[in-house]
């Protein structure tokens, strides 16, 4: 599970800022006790705030770590395609990211520090026992292991200025760091692609194939694991291409049935090529009709892609992050797909779901602990504040939080002045 992750000089962030998931209330069962930390952990978190206050680049800012991880080693040759804050002095310092996680009850603990000619500074840590103990630490290219860990040795010869070296590291059978790697990789990211720049990936490049993920589920079941295992169910095997029916059923949205087959297509050069289609089974009361997956609703097509990255973050209890939740979903559909993490029937591995939005109507869903706001501040970057914490003053346990916040209550609102669109269109002097 995700502890914390903190990010520093990354598009409109430029000073820190820290997203945690460490409960402040604990005493209630969505909140997840981890006896070596000594904290319980939340499976969800929700960001608000106005327009253009940075909450989809604190997402990102998570999602961007991810993708550096699985690609410097490959596609980081001329330079790294860091975002600094682009006001200031922003372009000119280095941009700094840290993660820390819990795997089977140790901590992990992952910092980096880099700009686009170098990495700078880098280092893994654990916490057997609660004491910091470092697998690997690196300083421009000086790198130091754990004694015992010479499996990973071989780090030393393929480090460059440019590659991370837990991208390379992740190459050697070292437990320490493929547990590590597989957690923070697991991270799927269901919001907007990433916005390519010079030098970052080549097309189709990116983590994020949500439909691919959720057809996976759908096709043959002697290719899947289960869910969950059997003495989880009690002995009851449910298949798993009956758990995507039922995620996709729960959405009322008429469909009984997902139909995957091919189709030959006739290419401009007359080339006749075998592609895989995807169609909805509707049903009416006196019919079923399948259609193809493009011509389905937005809200349809989002429903579907969020079931794959849905199930195998259940199934690994794993980090899903959704940018604009509520862009496409229906409120009821938002507010279900809290509670199926939230339950620790339905979550029993403890998945977490990081999205921002929004709709205030979730708040009604949520506790204080799980929401955060940003805002924009006057030099143009992002502040990002717990609400349980607003402005030093503790807020209650028992508020209503979507009233507080529609009242101004915790700031994170649109300051709207229509004065100078009134003396624009002439209806003022």
């Amino acid at each position: 599970m995700l502890i914390r992750f903190g990010a520093t000089n990354h598009r409109s962030i430029r000073g820190p800022v820290n997203l945690s998931m460490v409960a402040i209330d604990r005493d209630r069962e969505e909140a997840r006790p981890v006896p070596l930390l000594g904290e319980s952990l939340l499976p969800i978190a929700a960001i608000y705030g106005p327009n253009a206050s940075g909450k989809s680049n604190v997402v990102a800012a998570l999602s961007w770590l991810c993708d550096a991880v699985s690609f410097s080693f490959r596609f980081w040759e001329d330079e790294i395609p860091v975002e600094p804050f682009a006001f200031g002095d922003g372009r000119t310092l280095a941009s700094e990211f840290s993660v820390e996680v819990i795997i089977d009850g140790v901590r992990f603990e992952y910092v980096l520090e880099l700009d686009r000619e170098h990495v700078i500074h880098e280092g893994l840590f654990h916490y057997p026992e609660k004491k910091r103990r470092r697998i690997f630490e690196r300083e421009e290219l000086e790198l130091k292991l754990q004694r015992g860990l010479g499996g990973l040795s071989g780090t030393r010869e393929l480090i460059t200025h440019r590659t991370l070296a837990l991208s390379i590291a992740r190459r050697f059978d070292e437990p320490l760091v493929s547990e590590f790697t597989r957690e923070l990789l697991g991270i799927q990211n269901l919001g907007h692609m990433p916005r390519r720049s010079k030098s970052r990936l080549p097309a189709g490049a990116y983590r994020n194939s949500s439909h691919r993920s959720t057809i996976r589920w759908f096709e043959e079941e002697g290719n899947q694991l289960t869910l969950f295992d059997d003495n989880e169910l009690g002995g009851r095997f449910i298949g798993v291409r009956q758990q995507a029916l039922a995620l996709l059923r729960l959405a009322d949205l008429g469909i009984e049935d997902v139909v995957i087959d091919r189709r030959e297509v006739i290419y401009s050069d007359s080339e006749v090529r075998t592609q895989r289609r995807v169609r909805l089974l509707h049903k009416t009361s006196e019919e079923s009709v399948p259609f193809d997956l493009d011509v389905e609703s937005e809200g349809t097509r989002t429903w579907f892609a969020l079931i794959g990255p849905v199930l195998t973050a259940l199934r690994q209890g794993s980090v899903v992050l959704f940018d604009e939740l509520d862009t496409s979903l229906h409120p009821t559909l938002s507010a279900e797909l809290l509670r199926i993490f939230r339950s620790p029937v339905t979550n029993p591995r403890g998945a977490q779901l990081i999205f921002t939005s929004h709709d205030t109507s979730l708040l009604n869903h949520l506790n204080r602990d799980e929401v955060w706001l940003t805002e924009k501040q006057a030099d143009g970057s992002t502040r990002l504040g717990a609400l349980a914490d607003f402005s030093g003053e503790r807020v209650r346990k028992s508020q209503n939080l979507e009233n507080a916040y529609l009242h101004g209550r915790f700031g994170a609102l649109p300051q709207v002045d229509q004065t100078a669109l009134l003396r624009a269109l002439g209806l003022i002097g």
